[in-house]
Formats: C-alpha cells, sequence, structure tokens
C-alpha cells in the first residue's frame, strides 16, 4: 500500500543547510518519489456496488484512494454505511472507508474519475442521470461491456449521449479476466483499460494499478468490448455442461472443452467483421476474461448455464440469480446484430435456441459439438 503523507511532513524532512550535499540529494529524490504518490492518490466515483463495483472499491481504498460508491440499493447502502461491508454482493471482504451514498450527485461532488459500474440493461439510462451533474475534469470508466440498440457498443452509445450534451469527456473501457470474490481477497488479477486516447488508457492504468490489480493499457476499446461480451455468450453455453454433469453423465471436462472451443472460434470469426482488431482475442480482454469466466466457480455466466443445464427454464433460472448474468441480453444481442449484418453464427443461434425452450442443453451442446 502506498504511503500517504502530507505535503508538510515531506518539508519537514529536508535536511539542514550544513548536511552533506550528497545526503541531501538522496533525501530530496526519496521525497521526490513520495510526492509523487501522494499525487497519484485519485478521488473516485464508483456508480454501483454490485459485486465487480464492490470489489474494486476494496482496492482502490486499500490502495489509498478516495473512493465513494452510489447504489440505488437501500440495504446495499446500509450494510455498507453501518458495517463497512456489502452483505448482499460481497459479504466476506469489508469495504472499510468507502463513502456510500444514494444520491448521484454526492457521488460526483469533488470526484476526478467517475467507474461506470452498472449493468448493461441499464447503463445507458444511468448515464442519462449522470451528465447533468459532470464536470469537464470527470474521466469515464465503463465497466460495462456489449452491444447497446442500434448497431453500437455500449461505450459508442455513451460516447453519443456526451456528444449531444455538448461534452468532450474522456472515456476509458476496463475489460478481462475479473473474478470479484478473487480480486477482492488479493489474487494478482489483471485486466486491460482501453480509449481511444491511449495517452488517457495510460494515465489511468498507472493510477489505478495497485499491487495486486495490474491494468494494461490500450487503444482498441471496441475490441475490448465485443470480446467482453462475447465472452460472457460462451461462459453462459460452458455452464449447461456443469448442469448436465450434476443430472447424468453426458457433462464433462470433455465435452466443455468442445464447447470453449467452438465459441472462441465464433468469435474470432464474427467479431472483427464487428469492428474489433484480430489480436484482442488473444489477450487479457479475450481468452484471458473468457477461460476464467467459463471455468470459474464465481462466474455468474457459467453459473446460469448451470442451472439450465439441469432443465430449469430461462425464467426458473433467471429466479434463482441474485446477480445479473448478462450472457443472456449479450446472446441476444449478438445473433440480432449478426441476422442484421448477414452473418452465419451456428453458436450463437444454438443457444439462443435453447433460451426460447426450444431445444434442451443436450440438443443445444450436441449442436455445437456438431459444429466442431
Amino acid at each position: 500500500m502506498k504511503t500517504m503523507r502530507t505535503f508538510s511532513d515531506l518539508v519537514d524532512r529536508i535536511p539542514s543547510p550544513n548536511r552533506e550535499f550528497q545526503t541531501a540529494t538522496a533525501v530530496i529524490k526519496i521525497r521526490s518519489s513520495q510526492t509523487a504518490d501522494l499525487l497519484n492518490m485519485a478521488h473516485i466515483a464508483i456508480l454501483g456496488l454490485g459485486n465487480w463495483g464492490t470489489a474494486v472499491a476494496r482496492m482502490w481504498l486499500l490502495e489509498g484512494h478516495k473512493v465513494k460508491g452510489w447504489t440505488i440499493e437501500q440495504e446495499v447502502y446500509e450494510s455498507v454505511v453501518m458495517d463497512g461491508i456489502n452483505k448482499k454482493y460481497l459479504p466476506n471482504h469489508s469495504v472499510e472507508g468507502l463513502e456510500a451514498t444514494m444520491r448521484l450527485d454526492e457521488a460526483l461532488d469533488g470526484v476526478e474519475i467517475v467507474v461506470l459500474a452498472i449493468p448493461s440493461s441499464v447503463i445507458l439510462d444511468v448515464v442519462d442521470e449522470v451528465i447533468p451533474h459532470l464536470r469537464p475534469g470527470h474521466v469515464l470508466i465503463d465497466l460495462a461491456k456489449g452491444l447497446a440498440p442500434g448497431k453500437r457498443l455500449i461505450s459508442q452509445a455513451i460516447h453519443e449521449k456526451l456528444d449531444a450534451a455538448q461534452m468532450t469527456n474522456p472515456l476509458a473501457v476496463v475489460t478481462g479476466p475479473t473474478i470479484a470474490p478473487e480480486a477482492a481477497g488479493g489474487v494478482i488479477t489483471t485486466a486491460l483499460v482501453a480509449s481511444e486516447d491511449e495517452s488517457v488508457a495510460k494515465r489511468l492504468a498507472e493510477t489505478l494499478t495497485t499491487q495486486t490489480f495490474i491494468l494494461h493499457a490500450a487503444s482498441d476499446p471496441v475490441g475490448a468490448e465485443l470480446w467482453g461480451a462475447f465472452k460472457n455468450v460462451i461462459a453462459l453455453t460452458c455452464g449447461l455442461v456443469d448442469g448436465l454433469k450434476k443430472v447424468g453423465t453426458l457433462g464433462g471436462d470433455n465435452l466443455k472443452a468442445a464447447i470453449f472451443m467452438a465459441g472462441f472460434k465464433e468469435g474470432c470469426l464474427l467479431l472483427p467483421q464487428l469492428g474489433a482488431k484480430a489480436e484482442v482475442a488473444f489477450g487479457p480482454a479475450g481468452l484471458g476474461d473468457l477461460y476464467v469466466t467459463a471455468t470459474s466457480p464465481y462466474g455468474r455466466n457459467r453459473s446460469m448455464g448451470e442451472k439450465l443445464g439441469t432443465g430449469l427454464s430461462l425464467d426458473e433460472a433467471l429466479g434463482e440469480m441474485t446477480m445479473v448474468a448478462e450472457g443472456v441480453r449479450a446472446a441476444r444481442m449478438f445473433i440480432t446484430r449478426a441476422d442484421d449484418e448477414g452473418i452465419k453464427v451456428p453458436f450463437t443461434k444454438a443457444i439462443n435456441t435453447l433460451l426460447d425452450g426450444e431445444i434442451t442443453a443436450e440438443e443445444c451442446c450436441r449442436r455445437i459439438v456438431g459444429l466442431n
């Protein structure tokens, strides 16, 4: 953790003139490094205190940043304020020091970085509420990933809303293999921070990287966001295998590997046609994020697929989920976009046919295995 010192503390440690010049120079160099650390401390507002929003809040608090958190959920607000913990979404990790609020104006007051940790289904509505409170100095980070209505990415839709309000605030996208409970617990975690202005991405990576949360700067937010969304579709489908394993003998690692491979192949073919750079597939936002989301027991989309694999209907499975499984919405959005572009996506079509209740989990997996 970076050591916080006041400017006067640093000045008091300047050696007196009668000391040797070499010693004074060495101490000044140390002090300059400490001052740089102090200046790197950021004031951050995290809008949305689900499991990932809470996890990044914890990591940045431990690093010494000043962090506010906004939520619309009364139980989350009370839990953070009264107990210093988010009992609903991340119950085993303290967020002592997090300044929680249910008012957007309070959350954005006095901060430099605004993190949108909002589900993709509602993030654009929240952005509409945020814009009247934005200042020119605010830098936005989008943690939601996926397609928005009108053949746009969510980040592109946010840019359009900013443009309409005659605002030029920088926007970056963060995505990667980030399982929230592990990151909050201190597991070394990497992610990509991507912006059209790479200097913004580099500055954010420098400021927000911690001892255990390592951010890499990139200049392809389109590719990062497309893979960040499509990996949820693959993870959802891989989860079917875990469900089949619970109720019979069909599910297992062999089958999951085949599903994983088919989904990754379709992503490599589809996403470049939608604007992603091909190399993104092999980085943290692509294969890295896909692997952990499709295999981790903490993965929300894998867990959702597991419920479907046991035979539950979509409505029944959704009813058992506490957190949002973005893969369902992403599957719908990608099939619509592919149809509009005239692109064949048999993997995505198979999981959508299951979501529509037209085939079983076993039949869905058999169709996908047949693609290989």
